[in-house]
């Protein structure tokens, strides 16, 4: 077997979590047992029927990617769980060419920090659940079981206080009063609903992601995802129901400005 195993490698998270790639591990990850409280079925053939199963219990998952390996088979969709769409990985093995223990090592691999995914398991299969708290849904959908990621314990984030309004109904509508602000060209709408734009003059364009959140609980959880990795700066530009993520940090305080919104950045001003 030249590849028994796959993961998928995140891009950038906003809360939102937008692009990702499938990569395919080589045969000669250490073996671990596969969790006690995880059902041995259902057991599935490849990642299509999971999709399909999603949606027969009523969790349609929009495929966005998929892919076939020697031993594995691979599908990305997009799923709508209390009103928020999320983001879903779904990796299914075939027994006769990837052993439980490979299987058992490759969900524990992923529960570890620094990754601390948080997984829904069941027969020969796993889905990485971006939005954590859709991981509940997903599992009864399948008759699964939920195994979060080993996450160190870290005190809440604290967040500055966050004015109530201006609130939006459609996201380019934020858009456009960004685009009047530092500009937002070159828009595109990606998997989970979020707009990417590119702010500043040409020849000098940074992006930026644009996002709506069904509630205050969201909203603030996708601020305090945006600076889970040390070293990876962030700013954000946030109120009422919406947060948008600045690649250039210095144009924080002029958005914030601009939008009647505050600045949520990585030293905490």
């Amino acid at each position: 077997m030249n590849r028994a195993l796959a993961a998928v490698s995140s891009c950038l998270l906003v809360a939102l979590l937008a692009a990702c790639d499938v990569e395919s591990e080589p045969r000669g990850v250490p073996s671990a047992p596969i969790p006690d409280n995880v059902p041995k079925e259902p057991r599935y053939a490849r990642a299509s029927e999971v999709v399909r199963a999603l949606g027969e219990a009523g969790v349609k998952c929009e495929v966005i990617r998929s892919t076939e390996h020697a031993g594995s088979s691979e599908a990305d969709c997009v799923a709508t769980v209390d009103g928020a769409k999320v983001e879903n990985h779904i990796s299914v093995f075939d027994p006769a060419v990837v052993s439980e223990g490979e299987i058992g090592a490759a969900i524990a691999s992923r529960r570890k920090p620094p990754s601390a995914q948080t997984l829904v398991v069941a027969g020969n299969w796993y889905i990485r659940v971006l939005a954590a708290d859709s991981a509940p849904a997903i599992a009864r959908a399948l008759d699964a079981v939920v195994l979060k990621g080993d996450a160190p314990k870290t005190p809440e984030r604290p967040l500055p206080e966050i004015p109530d309004k201006p609130r939006y109904k459609d996201v380019n509508d934020l858009a456009d009063d960004l685009d009047e602000s530092v500009g937002c060209t070159k828009r595109k709408t990606n998997a989970v609903g979020a707009v990417e734009c590119l702010t500043g003059q040409p020849g000098m364009t940074h992006c930026a992601v644009l996002a709506l959140h069904e509630t205050q609980a969201r909203r603030d959880k996708v601020l305090r995802e945006a600076f889970r990795h040390e070293g990876a700066p962030a700013t954000l530009v946030t109120a009422g129901n919406w947060t948008i993520n600045l690649c250039d940090t210095t144009l924080g305080p002029l958005v914030a400005q601009d939008l009647d919104g505050v600045v949520v950045s990585q030293d905490g001003r």
